[in-house]
Order: structure tokens, then C-alpha cells, then sequence
């Protein structure tokens, strides 16, 4: 199979167990209010066939040798990282913000490593699992969740010191057949719209945290799984529709005692790994970001250069300076990603793992820039995205003409495109939409603080040091 259409995905979707809770209703996935994220999930099968995206948005399996949708690969070499960072940042630009889909792979590249790491040094049967699920996974063209961060209780205390040990998810029981977990998983995105979810540690872990050192996959619908949803999407319009495929979709994910089989078990126990997983997952995560982040700054560079032109003032030299300061940005981040890449490194399994230093200094600029770049579109537009009156007034018949005749800005540009203009500017900078999306980005795959302790802890800082001596002529 390999790839499956749109319809495919959504059709089994909604086959699946009601265990969405969302406004005090439980809800299955035909709900009309999951629709926007539904859609957005949908618009990456659509893609397949998009000729924009011919040779970037299919890969082959090292697994098959078949067709394989990119967002389902495990990267072989350089090639496929840089592949994957150009797919997604061309993707996200076509529907206007985050596909979505990258948090499921991100997980099962790191797991890809891992689970074949961890085998070679304590003889455990998790890779030949691992390749298993994934080659179902590939063949069904499955959309992945990565339920990583914990609820963590009191951040001063390691999983066993919690009062509740339920506050990091944790393996109760042990059986023939599989082990059974207990626990919630926060900040889980796109988890109402996947196939899999696939747990990962949320970080370092002790010979004394074993029970919470656990890695799996689960249909997303498992009994004992109950997805606490907050949704949020773009103002619905009723004249002037736009092409944002936008619905964010977050899981506050509950495993209240799950069976987990043992052929979907990945890590039970080995607290090293499980350490190096963590590590992993957000390594990949923040890869992907290079790639997303850059179509984010897009958007908002095109924003700002189409309000300052509809105003009057694109040829202004201050607006230029803060054009060329969102550019640089952009490609900053995205030229972070490219090197690591190029860097990338091979593992034990033979997936690429991108370059740790490149990777986190990329997502780093990301998120610290990220408020600036919003402040530059709103410095631009004005006040008019906060104060723009209800779409339906515009077309109320005593006011539409005295609307669209104070609308007007520079000759030549319509009132209806001024107006489709701010519209979309109001959804960008004062919807529900935009505070969920700048929080995310600044949070998603590691606050900035995180990514600065990869960076400190990963950089070879003693070299540096013993360069300026060398050059300063100290011994040691």
C-alpha cells in the first residue's frame, strides 16, 4: 500500500473508538469541530500528487523498498534529512502554518536508534520490534503522535521521589503477554487526528526511576486511553473564505491502566536509554522545526511586506531594514537545519542522526525570535487587526459602502482585498490561534532553555580553551 488518499485517512478516523473529551463531551472524530485539524492531517495525502513537491514528499523504505509518504521515512543519509526539512517547510507554507505530522516520525527515528543501541549492549528484542511495527506503519501510511512531556509534579524531584508516582508515566504490572502503564502525557499535538501514539521519556532518568524508563505504541483509540482536547482554529468566515488549513489540536492524554502488548514495547527499564531517548527524540523534533520555523517566518515576512505596500509605505527604508531582519531569520534557522544535516551522523541501526550543536542552535533562534517577528507584522499593520469590525458588517447594505470606502488605503488595491488583508492579519495577531501558536513556538520540542544546555553541554568549549592558550603561549 504505502500511500493511502485523503479519504483513506479520514475514513478510518472515523472508525475509530470515541475517546475524545473536549468541552464536557466525549466525541468521535466525525465531530464537526475537529474538522478544521482533520483537514489540515488530510492536506499531507493530498499533497502526495502536488507537483510542487514532486521528489521531496515520497521516500523509499530501506525497510521494503516501496513508496513511503516522507513524513513516514527513517532517514538513511543526509539526503533524507535535508529532504524532510525542504518538504516540511514547503508543505507549511501551502496550508499556512504547522502540518502537524512530524512529531509521530521524530519519535520513531529516535526510536530507530535506541531500540538497536540498546539490544547491542544488553541483548533485548526491541529493535526486530521496532522494525516490525514499522514496516506496518509505512505500509498502512499510519499518522504518528509523540506523547513525551509529563505532567512532572514537583520539578525539584525526580520521577520516584513524586508523592504521586502516577505523575510521570510508569509501568504498574508486568505480564506474560505485554505490561500494563498508568499515567498523562501533556501537550500532546495532533494526538486527536493519529493513528499511533508512541510514548517516549521526558528526560534523564536514574537506575532508581526504572519503572518510568518506558517506550511504546499504541492505536490511538486503545481502551483505557482518553484524550482531553483543546482546539483551537482560525474564526470561522461566512463571505470571505481564505485557504488556511489551520485547526491546532492539543491532547491532554490519560493512560488509565493500559494494556500495552509486548510486541509494542520498545524500552521497559533500561534507564540509560531511556535518557538517551529523551535526548533523541527532541533532537529530531528540533531538526523539524528548522524546517517549519522557516515557513512561519515566510508567512509573517509576506504579511508584513503586503500591509506595508497596501498602506503606502513598502518602498520605506525603515520598513525595508525590518524586512531584511525577518529574512535573516528565516534562513538563519533554516541554513541550521541544512548543516545539520550535511553533518548528520550515522547510528548503530543506520539512521542519520542530525547534528546536535547545528539542530539546537537552529530551534534556539527559532523560539527567542519568534515574539520580535510577530511585533514586526503588528508594527506594520497597525491598529486595525486588534479594532476590524465583524465580517457581516460589511456586508450589511446601510453600511457596506461607507465601510469599504474608509477601508481604502493605497489607489489601485480593492476594499474587498483590504479587507481579505486585515482579516487574516486580525486571525494571525489576535485570534485564540495566534496565542496558541506563539506559545508553541517558543515552547514546542524545548523551551529555549533547553536548547541552550544541548548546545552548552554538547559544544567542545575545553578546545576553545586550550586555542587561547596555545596562542597565549600558557602551559599547563
Amino acid at each position: 500500500m504505502g500511500i493511502c488518499s485523503a479519504g483513506e485517512y479520514k475514513e478510518r478516523m472515523y472508525r475509530m473508538r470515541k475517546n475524545i473529551y473536549m468541552g464536557g463531551e466525549l466525541l468521535g472524530r466525525d465531530d464537526p469541530r475537529l474538522k478544521p485539524g482533520l483537514d489540515l492531517i488530510a492536506d499531507t495525502f493530498e499533497r502526495v500528487n502536488d507537483p510542487a513537491l514532486k521528489g521531496l514528499i515520497t521516500a523509499t523504505s530501506h525497510l521494503t523498498g516501496e513508496e513511503i509518504h516522507r513524513l513516514n521515512h527513517i532517514h538513511q543519509n543526509p539526503d533524507d534529512l535535508l529532504k524532510k526539512q525542504e518538504c516540511t517547510r514547503v508543505m507549511c507554507q501551502k496550508v499556512g502554518g504547522c502540518i502537524q505530522r512530524c512529531m509521530g516520525i521524530d519519535a520513531l527515528n529516535a526510536l530507530s536508534v535506541v531500540t538497536k543501541d540498546c539490544d547491542d549492549a544488553f541483548g533485548t528484542e526491541y529493535y526486530p520490534r521496532f522494525v516490525e511495527f514499522m514496516k506496518n506503519f509505512q505500509k498502512n501510511d499510519l499518522v504518528g503522535n509523540c506523547a513525551q512531556s509529563d505532567v512532572k509534579g514537583d520539578r525539584a524531584r525526580r520521577p520516584f521521589e513524586q508523592s504521586d508516582p502516577d505523575l510521570y508515566l510508569r509501568v504498574i504490572e508486568k505480564k506474560k503477554d505485554g505490561i500494563v502503564v498508568r499515567g498523562y502525557k501533556a501537550h500532546n499535538s495532533n494526538a486527536p487526528f493519529c493513528d499511533e501514539i508512541v510514548v517516549v521519556p521526558t528526560r534523564l532518568m536514574t537506575d532508581k526511576d526504572a519503572d518510568w524508563s518506558v517506550a511504546f505504541a499504541i492505536p490511538a483509540d486503545t481502551p483505557g486511553v482518553k484524550q482531553v482536547v483543546r482546539l483551537t482554529t482560525t474564526r470561522p468566515r461566512k463571505y470571505l473564505h481564505s485557504r488556511y488549513f489551520f485547526g491546532l489540536a492539543d491532547s491532554m492524554t490519560i493512560f488509565d491502566d493500559v494494556f500495552v502488548p509486548w510486541e509494542r514495547v520498545f524500552l521497559c527499564g533500561e534507564y540509560y536509554f531511556a535518557s538517551i531517548l529523551a535526548m533523541l527524540f527532541a533532537t529530531y523534533h528540533r531538526h523539524s522545526y528548522t524546517g517549519c520555523k522557516p515557513a512561519i517566518t515566510d508567512l509573517i515576512l509576506g504579511a508584513s511586506a503586503l500591509v506595508a505596500e497596501y498602506n503606502g509605505v513598502g518602498d520605506a527604508s525603515h520598513v525595508k531594514d525590518k524586512l531584511a531582519d525577518l529574512i535573516a531569520v528565516g534562513e538563519l534557522v533554516y541554513a541550521a537545519g541544512i548543516a545539520a544535516s550535511v553533518k548528520s551522523t550515522p547510528a548503530n541501526s543506520g539512521t542519520y542522526i542530525p547534528n546536535i550543536i547545528y539542530t539546537n542552535v537552529g530551534r534556539y533562534h527559532a523560539g527567542v525570535k519568534l515574539y520580535h517577528e510577530f511585533e514586526t507584522l503588528a508594527d506594520l499593520a497597525g491598529g486595525l487587526p486588534a479594532t476590524l469590525p465583524y465580517e457581516e458588517d460589511f456586508f450589511n447594505p446601510e453600511i457596506k459602502d461607507l465601510l469599504e470606502k474608509y477601508m481604502m488605503r493605497k489607489d489601485g488595491i480593492s476594499a474587498e482585498n483590504q479587507h481579505r488583508l486585515f482579516r487574516s492579519l486580525s486571525d494571525m495577531l489576535c485570534s485564540a490561534t495566534a496565542g496558541v501558536a506563539l506559545v508553541g513556538g517558543l515552547h514546542g520540542g524545548g523551551s529555549p532553555i533547553m536548547e541552550k544546555i544541548a548546545i552548552r553541554n554538547t559544544y567542545d568549549i575545553d578546545a576553545r580553551k586550550r586555542m587561547v592558550k596555545r596562542l597565549c603561549a600558557i602551559e599547563d
